[in-house]
C-alpha cells in the first residue's frame, strides 16, 4: 500500500508517516517498505490518471508490504493505530492457543490410535478421516443460498363467471 493510503487509513498525515518511518527505519527492511523509483512513479501515475501540473507529491511514495502495514502500526501514535497494534497481538494470542490445542489433540489422538489394532481396517479409516478433519481446510466453503424457495407447485385458482 502507498504510504499517502495507510496514512488515510491510520488518520495521520503522509509527512507524519513518513518521519515515523524514516525515525524508525530498522524496523523497516526492504520486505516491508521500500520506496518507488521515479519510473515506476511515473507509470503510477499514468495508470490512475493522477494530475502531476496540480501542487503533487515532491517526494517519491513509500510503499508498505502486509508486514510493513503491521510494524506502522505499532509506530505510529493515533487512535486507529494503536487499535490496529493490539488486535494483531490480540490475533496472534487466539492463533497461538489455537495450535497449542490442536498439538494437544493431535497427541491424544495418536496416542489412542497406539494404542488400538492398526491392522483393524474399519478404524484406520476412520482415523484416516478424523486425520483429514484436523488438517488445515484447503477447500473453499460453498455458500449456501439465503432465500425462500416454493418447492411445490402453484395451484390454478378457478374464477367464476356469473352472467
Amino acid at each position: 500500500m502507498l504510504d499517502s493510503d495507510l496514512a488515510e487509513i491510520y488518520g495521520v498525515s503522509t509527512m507524519r508517516l513518513n518521519q515515523q518511518l524514516v525515525r524508525n527505519r530498522k524496523r523497516f527492511p526492504s520486505d516491508f517498505a521500500f520506496q518507488l523509483s521515479r519510473q515506476e512513479f511515473a507509470n503510477l501515475i499514468s495508470q490512475n490518471a493522477i494530475s502531476s501540473s496540480h501542487g503533487g507529491r515532491r517526494k517519491l511514495p513509500w510503499v508498505f508490504t502486509e508486514h510493513g502495514t503491521i510494524m506502522l502500526a505499532s509506530v505510529l501514535n493515533s487512535d486507529v493505530a494503536v487499535e490496529a497494534s493490539v488486535r494483531v497481538v490480540r490475533a496472534f494470542v487466539h492463533l497461538r492457543e489455537m495450535l497449542a490445542s490442536n498439538k494437544q489433540l493431535a497427541v491424544k489422538f495418536a496416542e489412542l490410535e497406539r494404542r488400538l489394532d492398526a491392522n483393524d481396517g474399519a478404524l484406520k479409516t476412520l482415523f484416516d478421516a478424523i486425520r483429514e478433519l484436523l488438517k488445515p481446510n484447503s477447500r473453499p466453503e460453498v455458500r449456501r443460498e439465503i432465500g425462500f424457495h416454493v418447492k411445490e407447485q402453484a395451484r390454478r385458482y378457478k374464477t367464476r363467471m356469473d352472467i
